[in-house]
């Protein structure tokens, strides 16, 4: 049996993710060991190349952020994550990923008009770190993909930080990136465009899980398209990217 009594419990959550969450333990031990997940899973995450995986397998998480702002390091906050299971080109309508989450601050109310977030829902919502742990737990070992991801990347780097002083360790890909090498001579690349080229219904513009759902589908898309020119493998994938 682990001891849980204070020294022990320090001791413990040192062994599982170093010496931040111990310290941490002494003041909360809930965000405490929430830091030593989040911590632990991002060591193991870099164990993991992935560039052999077949693209056609590849387990991914197509994600979404919805943000009070576009500044993670002038004081905007995550106000939602949303999330979606992918495996190769198939789409896991029934295994999928949506909070609000607490930012500790106002929304602005161009961002409630453009979210439909409120700052009551807000304020009944999680902490950031309690909902970045469950979305690693949904994410797992998968591979990230997103639209236009610098944003995303940016404010999930932030979070990490803030609440675990590490940084994102997943593989990310984003699907603009794709459609830049697929469609060089296009100009306009943003998500409403390529989901009107493509077809695909819009349901709800910046709600995190729908904007996600929407993405998922130009991935399944754009995984068509992949296969007819014979990329097999996440590294292959990556080296074409690597030219954009």
């Amino acid at each position: 049996m682990k001891d849980m009594r204070p020294a022990g419990r320090m001791w413990h959550l040192y062994k599982m993710g170093g010496i931040t969450p111990a310290i941490t333990s002494m003041f909360d031990a809930q965000n405490a060991q929430q830091m030593a997940f989040i911590r632990s899973m991002l060591k193991e995450q870099r164990k993991n190349s992935l560039f052999d995986m077949p693209l056609h397998s590849m387990e991914i998480a197509v994600f979404d952020l919805e943000t009070t702002g576009f500044s993670p390091y002038n004081g905007d906050e995550i106000i939602s994550f949303g999330a979606v299971s992918v495996i190769g080109d198939k789409i896991e309508h029934g295994n999928t990923f949506y909070s609000v989450v607490n930012p500790k601050r106002k929304i602005p109310e161009d961002i409630i008009e453009l979210t439909g977030i409120t700052n009551e829902m807000a304020q009944d919502s999680p902490d950031l770190i309690q909902v970045l742990r469950e979305f690693l737990e949904f994410v797992g070992q998968k591979v990230l993909v997103a639209h236009a991801t610098g944003h995303d990347k940016n404010f999930l780097n932030a979070a990490l930080w803030k609440t675990s002083k590490v940084s994102l360790s997943h593989r990310v890909l984003d699907t603009m990136m794709i459609a830049k090498w697929l469609m060089p001579k296009r100009k306009d690349l943003s998500l409403d465009a390529l989901l009107d080229t493509y077809q695909i219904p819009v349901t709800k513009r910046h709600h995190a899980l729908e904007d996600s759902l929407m993405t998922a589908q130009l991935w399944s898309k754009f995984m068509e398209e992949i296969k007819s020119r014979n990329v097999d493998t996440l590294g292959d994938l990556y080296a074409l990217l690597s030219h954009y």
